[in-house]
């Protein structure tokens, strides 16, 4: 499984001859100034909730690669009005078998509307299990408590969580996040992009190691494998 970031809260994970783009926003993100979003190939398009910082760049992505937008029923029907006719509407709780593994949607606790101030459904995190490893994408998110529903059922590989605080949990509840689902390796998102979720690296990558666990600061365009 190859796992690259694109900057902000969007990552492209490759696996089992697929590829899974999560939220895009490249086009928006001054930091991702060198991502060319023509060169982004995408099979699914998962995006977790409504918020410009998320959805940004979908339905262009979605035009360019003719990849299928998968979300919850209202963003959805909002990618559709823009033109995108491929489409797989979920809702929280409910999971999903595709070619690439097996989808579940679990909860997020964080505000949803679209670009032009439409409804956006329910803020969601993806589950992903594959052949290969098992993935957690919360989202944006608060800590809750049904993470560790997570991880008492599910072997959890890596997981992606917010540390940037102020709109999302910051780096202390992030630490508790991966304690819930029982996952040691953490690749931090949405942080930096904007003045309010400016973190500091050093701190940040010492409190995980100091709770046992890894922080990886991934530079925007970098892949890893695991």
């Amino acid at each position: 499984m190859k796992i690259t970031y694109y900057g902000h809260a969007c990552f492209a994970v490759e696996v089992n001859g697929k590829t899974i783009v999560f939220d895009p926003f490249i086009t928006g993100n001054p930091l991702a100034k060198d991502i060319q979003l023509k060169n982004i190939k995408a099979d699914y398009i998962l995006i977790s909730h409504g918020h410009e910082d998320h959805t940004a760049d979908a339905v262009a992505l979605a035009h360019q690669t003719n990849a299928l937008v998968v979300s919850n029923f209202e963003i959805c029907n909002w990618v559709q009005e823009k033109g995108i006719n491929r489409v797989h509407a979920m809702n929280i709780g409910g999971h999903y078998f595709f070619d690439f593994g097996k989808l579940k949607c679990v909860n997020a606790i964080h505000s949803s509307s679209m670009p032009d101030g439409s409804y956006g459904g329910s803020a969601m995190g993806f589950l992903i299990e594959t052949s290969h490893r098992n993935v957690y994408y919360s989202g944006d998110t608060a800590l809750t408590y049904d993470m560790k529903l997570i991880g008492d059922y599910k072997r959890i590989d890596i997981c992606m969580l917010p540390i940037g605080s102020n709109f999302t949990m910051g780096i202390d509840n992030a630490i508790i996040a991966s304690e819930f689902v029982n996952c040691d390796k953490v690749i931090g998102m949405h942080y930096d992009t904007f003045p309010p979720i400016k973190i500091d690296h050093q701190e940040a990558k010492e409190k995980f190691t100091n709770a046992g666990k890894e922080l990886l600061l991934m530079n925007i365009g970098e892949s890893i494998t695991i």
